[in-house]
């Protein structure tokens, strides 16, 4: 229910109060058995921890269906009714002391309301308390996260472009060779491999981008790998298009291709199936025909990893691996704007 931070300012806030309270008092007498002492920091410490808890609860939990301004309040009364009632055992159950001898008892309205406001400040003290420093951690993580979506994102980069050159030498390169390229499918080949580059430059920018984007990208990419595979690499992009305008990591499907391609064995005896499919929750699958290479493929099994941390970091939501029945497959959300 704690985190570590909070249990420490719950022993902070108690002994302030245990020792301001002891403080306070005009009489301290050395006739005082040590059992009163027992006595009275149980109290003390139990009502302020009975009071602390339900703001444990609710603010280390989710509840949807709770604005926050309404589970703020709601933690506050929790908090003030648990003081009180627990006041109210420890006055039946624990026996009298000379630390207590001015306590006020719950035998009429009158004492009943001085407890109440005690309960109500004490519930009001620790709301505060707790919140400051929920808050302050909050924060902290929230700078954390967006300095390890930057790593990611720049991981992403890295997997994608092992080497970067002068985009205007390549794109020049590009055009020269489409010029005096004798047929149209050197010239084509050359449009598509144009289009895979300067997505990928674009891409430097961008968390996300909308799956139409992605798709068009995957398009050329894969136009490129059937060139180099022919008959071998058989795909199949079927893609409703109400989804086209969600959006997923940029180039997160292009590294799931990337794996598929990279990890499995591609022959004429033995063509790589890939399928890319999208389904009503609304998420992204990508299937092939899981057929490993008998000698594994160079690397760090970071593209998967990668995908994973981006969308723990940018939606708080995982990614599905499946590997059954001779199918390995790949989830991913598809994420509003």
């Amino acid at each position: 229910m704690f985190k570590s931070y909070q249990l420490k300012w719950f022993f902070i806030l108690s002994g302030i109060l245990a020792i301001s309270t002891q403080l306070l008092r005009k009489e301290i007498s050395r006739e005082i058995a040590y059992w009163e002492y027992f006595n009275y920091a149980l109290q003390n410490y139990g009502v302020i921890l009975i009071a602390w808890l339900p703001y444990g609860y609710f603010f280390n939990h989710k509840f949807p269906w709770l604005k926050n301004y309404t589970k703020n309040l709601l933690s506050i009364v929790v908090s003030i009714l648990f003081a009180l009632g627990l006041a109210y055992v420890f006055s039946l159950v624990l026996p009298p002391d000379r630390l207590n001898d001015k306590a006020v008892g719950f035998s009429n309205l009158s004492d009943f309301k001085i407890h109440f406001v005690s309960s109500f400040f004490l519930g009001l003290i620790c709301y505060v308390v707790f919140y400051s420093i929920y808050t302050n951690a909050a924060l902290q993580q929230t700078k954390l996260e967006n300095e390890i979506l930057e790593q990611a994102h720049l991981r992403a980069q890295l997997i994608s472009l092992q080497q970067q050159i002068s985009p205007h030498f390549l794109f020049n390169s590009l055009s020269t060779l489409k010029t005096i390229a004798p047929d149209w499918p050197t010239k084509n080949y050359i449009i598509q491999l144009a289009i895979v580059y300067r997505y990928v430059l674009n891409f430097n920018e961008h968390h996300l981008t909308p799956l139409s984007d992605e798709i068009n990208f995957i398009r050329s990419y894969l136009y490129i790998m059937n060139e180099r595979f022919e008959d071998s690499l058989k795909i199949v992009i079927n893609i409703k298009e109400e989804y086209l305008k969600l959006l997923i990591p940029s180039l997160s499907l292009q590294l799931l291709v990337e794996n598929a391609i990279k990890h499995n064995t591609i022959s004429a005896e033995k063509p790589l199936e890939l399928t890319i499919i999208t389904d009503d929750s609304p998420a992204l699958t990508v299937v092939n025909n899981f057929q490993p290479k008998k000698v594994p493929a160079e690397g760090t099994g970071t593209g998967l990893k990668n995908i994973r941390e981006r969308y723990k970091l940018l939606a708080n939501q995982a990614i599905k691996i499946l590997n059954e029945d001779g199918k390995f497959s790949v989830t991913i959300p598809l994420l509003q704007k």
